[in-house]
């Protein structure tokens, strides 16, 4: 796959926290959904000058924040990602495939919960752009899903009803911002 195939230019980018964002959502007793985020993480996207494209990050499970704080700590604890003993999530791709002008599939390996489990995300570049400071800048939304149980986490309980009250299946929202390297 070209960078031009994806609009990305040459160049490595690195992830602007402030603004961009990590954001997971579950179903609550199967009735609800729960939205949290990430609110420290890094990442970087290189495109080389063959083409190739590569893309890692790194997220600070501590920072996770659902916007209620007894639900935070209990997601920190053993039960859930046990911040403890795994402090972070990596990502590191494997693959890039190229479906369309836009749109591409980031195919790589995630580390959740001492767990490494391979994920693949459906990614759109939004575009590039010269910010007012004079950096160049690239923007890309990617979604993708998987399996809390599939890394360990299993902390759940049935209800009556045949729900449980937190789903096994977890989407992720990932919307960047990123500054080309000097």
């Amino acid at each position: 796959m070209s960078a031009a195939a994806t609009k990305v230019p040459t160049g490595t980018w690195n992830v602007d926290p402030s603004h961009s964002s990590v954001e997971f959502q579950v179903k609550h007793l199967g009735i609800a959904t729960v939205k949290g985020s990430f609110k420290e993480f890094a990442g970087s996207l290189t495109a080389a000058e063959d083409g190739s494209i590569a893309v890692s990050g790194t997220v600070e499970v501590a920072s996770v924040d659902t916007r209620e704080a007894q639900r935070d700590e209990h997601l920190r604890s053993a039960d859930f990602f046990d911040v403890e003993n795994n402090p972070q999530i990596a990502f590191a791709s494997t693959a890039i495939e190229h479906l369309d002008d836009e749109t591409f599939k980031i195919t790589g390996d995630i580390t959740i919960h001492g767990v490494t489990k391979p994920i693949t995300l459906e990614a759109v570049v939004e575009g590039t752009e010269e910010d007012p400071w004079g950096n160049q800048r690239v923007g890309l939304s990617a979604t993708g899903q998987l399996s809390r149980g599939d890394f360990g986490m299993k902390f759940n309980q049935a209800l009556g009803s045949g729900n449980v009250v937190v789903s096994d299946k977890v989407k992720l929202a990932i919307e960047v911002s990123a500054v080309r390297a000097a």
